[in-house]
């Protein structure tokens, strides 16, 4: 059994930055809209992509989504973007394989959409930024792997190209910022704001200023909100939702659900305050 460390459970830090970016959440129609923040599925294939993973291997997707513990905030919100989508995949250009991030070319199969002009409307998330603390239960899986440390070293050195949402959603940074030691996600997003390429980041959006964000946070609904952050509006108010957010990946639907918290909150450890500090004492 693992001991847990001093600090708490370890929790990989991921810094999402895109200028495009995609949440899926229940599609209607052609319509595929996207959510503010990630969801347990989908952390669940980038961190499986990341370990070189398929589709294919449900049981290890299905297993890691299982034990998936994520809280999110917005350090920088963005706006949500339409791009309206027509095609004609009976055009002989469409024809034949293409290649995938596997780096192996990939047969069209045909289907429903093989021919004539289809319609389809895609919502992405531009200009955001989203930390995301990431923990794992210590259930499911083959004793218990993968764990954290694995889930680190995959992040840090994938196995394929990884990419937020959808295979046009490039990262801009590189969405493994570090590990932290927290006795939940939530107090670990606060760890995490410290870490270098997050605070690098926070210091590009915020700038110099000292006054106190309060950001757009969503976490487990069972989760209490720690001592140092709170509500600037309502002490103790928050929206509590259900969000549709796992996948059956044998038979590829989503369906699954799980209640998180949203709220706007306060108290995260200032931008770069050592650093700025140390250079207004070295000022003249």
């Amino acid at each position: 059994m693992t001991v847990p460390p001093p600090g708490g459970e370890e929790h990989a830090i991921l810094l999402l930055d895109s200028p495009l970016m995609a949440f899926g959440i229940p599609q209607i129609d052609e319509i595929g809209r996207t959510g503010q923040f990630p969801g347990r599925s989908q952390i669940a294939g980038l961190i499986g992509n990341a370990l070189g993973w398929t589709h294919g291997d449900t049981g290890l997707l299905q297993g890691l989504q299982a034990r998936l513990s994520i809280a999110c905030v917005l350090l920088r919100e963005g706006e949500a973007v339409r791009d309206f989508q027509t095609v004609d995949l009976g055009q002989p250009f469409l024809d034949g394989a293409g290649w995938t991030t596997r780096g192996v070319p990939e047969q069209r199969e045909g289907g429903s959409a093989a021919t004539g002009t289809h319609i389809r409307q895609r919502w992405y998330r531009a200009d955001a930024v989203v930390l995301v603390a990431v923990g794992l239960h210590p259930i499911g899986g083959e004793d218990g792997q993968p764990d954290i440390a694995a889930v680190a070293t995959a992040l840090a050195s994938p196995a394929r190209p990884l990419f937020i949402g959808r295979k046009t959603c490039l990262p801009s940074l590189p969405p493994f910022a570090g590990t932290v030691a927290a006795s939940d996600p939530l107090a670990a997003l606060a760890e995490g704001m410290q870490l270098p390429p997050v605070a690098a980041r926070r210091l590009e959006i915020t700038g110099r200023s000292r006054s106190e964000a309060a950001l757009l946070t969503e976490w487990p609904a069972r989760l209490p909100i720690p001592a140092v952050l709170r509500s600037p509006a309502v002490p103790d108010g928050y929206d509590e939702d259900v969000v549709f957010d796992s996948r059956d990946w044998a038979n590829q639907l989503h369906g699954g659900t799980r209640r998180v918290r949203r709220q706007r909150l306060t108290g995260w450890p200032p931008v770069l305050s050592r650093i700025l500090s140390a250079g207004e004492e070295a000022a003249p």
